[in-house]
């Protein structure tokens, strides 16, 4: 292959969820780079790949974010980058695109299977209804950022869903030491943006009519809070996937996975109300 950067979709987790071309173009790279701070494969998952396409090197967020080692060895080789998903899900992706056609480097794609279009067929949620998706973080220092569940509140008294996706990283700085965000976590930072939201409404602006919809938003799901139910989606993709519609008092007390998901519905339709009560907790 020309010298040039490639980057590369792996899919949602193992071998057997990645395109030809893609096994075919990781195999034929002069350096196999695996960006391994959005989203993880699983170790065994890795060594399998890598006895099949040759040896990878883990990169983390500084070494895409500031991509000079990689761009320098580009302009000279094939470089592949590996990227969980679809390797333009992350705009940290897109990015580091850019930068490779400022730096004159040839940069192709080969896509993959994104957790977003994934989960919402799975669920059997009208992939028409979901609205803008967010990230439940962990309480980086302590500091609890309510945006995600405001996020959440916007989209449901709007008729829609939402997609949420758990943090990877405790630390913030994606340098390493992933720890995947587990359902009890998740639940206890949700908890814990109602509590801060409930403190906080009312300094929320009132300066648009988006404002005051806002508002009312935020106010109404922290009303109904303890009554909300969750669609937690794990490990998607794999064989261990798994699907569970449930409250958020029980998705607290829901068995760990790899990595999960969440999705909070807004008020269901009668057939996807019927596609949801096959996953609800018995």
């Amino acid at each position: 292959m020309a010298a040039g950067l490639v980057l590369i979709g792996m899919g949602p987790g193992g071998i057997g969820g990645m395109t030809r071309d893609a096994i075919s173009a990781a195999k034929n790279a002069d350096f196999r780079r695996y960006e391994a701070y959005t989203a993880l494969w699983s170790q065994s998952d890795l060594e399998i790949l890598e006895n099949e396409i040759g040896e990878i090197q883990k990169v983390m967020r500084p070494e895409v974010e500031d991509p000079v080692e990689l761009l320098s060895l580009a302009k000279t080789h094939c470089v592949a980058l590996l990227v969980v998903g679809d390797p333009l899900q992350a705009t940290t992706h897109v990015d580091l695109q850019l930068q490779a056609i400022e730096s004159g480097v040839e940069c192709t794609v080969i896509h993959g299977v994104a957790i977003t279009g994934l989960v919402t067929g799975a669920a059997g949620l009208s992939n028409y209804r979901f609205g803008r998706q967010t990230t439940l973080t962990y309480p980086y220092g302590g500091w609890v950022a309510t945006s995600p569940l405001e996020v959440i509140a916007v989209n449901r008294i709007q008729g829609l869903h939402t997609l949420a996706l758990l943090d990877l990283d405790p630390t913030g700085e994606g340098v390493g030491g992933q720890k995947p965000m587990q359902p009890k976590d998740a639940a206890d930072a949700m908890t814990r943006m109602a509590l801060k939201l409930s403190e906080n409404l009312d300094d929320l602006p009132e300066d648009s009519n988006f404002d005051l919809l806002k508002r009312e938003a935020c106010s109404k799901i922290i009303k109904d809070f303890s009554e909300l139910m969750v669609v937690l989606c794990s490990d998607m993709g794999t064989p261990e996937q798994s699907i569970v519609y449930l409250s958020i008092e029980d998705l607290a007390h829901a068995e760990n996975g790899r990595l999960h998901c969440i999705i909070i519905p807004s008020e269901p339709s009668d057939v996807e109300l019927s596609a949801l009560s096959r996953w609800s907790k018995k």
